[in-house]
């Protein structure tokens, strides 16, 4: 079992052989070439120059990929899922110095083609703008990490991101879906095999009152409807990507990701969940 810190949360790759150090070293390079890229964190990322002026700017190869999830995740909940949220995520406390203190006000998030044009690794932004690539990104990393294991001729394998799985080889594994009001309780279980098991929670990244990371771009604020969510699908990117979208969209808006199961949990407590959905649910 390979373990360590990426992206601010703990990994864990389960193979039935350890890894070889190169191999150990080049999924290093991997996560270290995404954070790089990608992260709000680091004043020396990508995302935070784009965030210091307006430009052209050139973007990685696995853009292509990620620019297509989030678009259509913006298009099919009618702009409330956005990459342009960082500067209402720092608003609310969830910075890059973890204050965790709403400062200011809220407003809207600046709408999508007001604020850049992105074409596959091309991005020019029209305005200081800061991405937040959350909803999707760690998944996305995820389908990566296992691109370099299968590049060095690993297929059987579970890399673990902090609860968003993605699984291959002949031994399904069996995952519990924690119970988002008590991390000690499970709702469910699903058997995974050969694909990804990505999940979202409210509670997961909270501070405050009614304060966390899934923001409604319409708004500026926390989404409030929906307290967790759960999907199957073939990648994890696609995976997360859905896991954030079902907190503002019923599942028939993202046909155009291809075939999923999801389940999610309403601020009610109420449990929906797809017809073919394969996990036993407890509730």
């Amino acid at each position: 079992m390979l373990e360590f810190e990426a992206i601010g949360t703990p990994w864990g790759i389960e193979t039935p052989e350890p890894l070889a150090p190169r191999v150990v070293t080049a999924i290093h390079d991997r996560v270290e070439s995404y954070d790089a890229t990608w992260s709000r964190f680091r004043d020396d990322s990508l995302v935070s120059r784009i965030a210091r002026a307006p430009g052209t700017w050139q973007l990685p190869p696995e853009a292509s990929a990620l620019l297509e999830v989030y678009r259509v995740l913006y298009e099919a909940t009618d702009a409330r899922l956005s990459p342009l949220v960082g500067h209402a995520l720092e608003r609310l406390g969830y910075d890059a110095a973890y204050t965790l203190r709403a400062t200011g006000t809220h407003a809207p998030v600046i709408a999508w083609a007001d604020a850049l044009e992105w074409n596959g690794t091309s991005l020019t932004t029209y305005s200081p703008v800061l991405l937040d690539v959350g909803a999707a990104g760690k998944g996305h990393l995820v389908d990566l990490v296992a691109g370099v294991l299968r590049e060095n001729d690993v297929h059987d394998y579970v890399v673990d991101a902090s609860g968003d799985l993605l699984h291959a080889g002949p031994h399904p594994t069996r995952v519990a879906l924690e119970h988002p009001l008590d991390a000690s309780k499970a709702i469910g279980v699903v058997e995974l095999a050969n694909g990804a098991l990505c999940a979202s929670a409210s509670n997961r990244r909270a501070w405050g009152a009614g304060l966390h990371h899934v923001i409604d771009a319409l708004t500026g604020l926390p989404t409030s409807n929906v307290i967790a969510t759960w999907v199957l699908a073939p990648t994890a990117l696609v995976a997360d990507g859905l896991a954030t979208g079902l907190f503002f969209a019923d599942a028939a808006r993202f046909d155009a990701l291809g075939s999923f199961q999801w389940a999610r949990m309403l601020s009610t407590g109420r449990v929906e969940h797809s017809d073919d959905f394969e996990g036993e649910l407890f509730l």
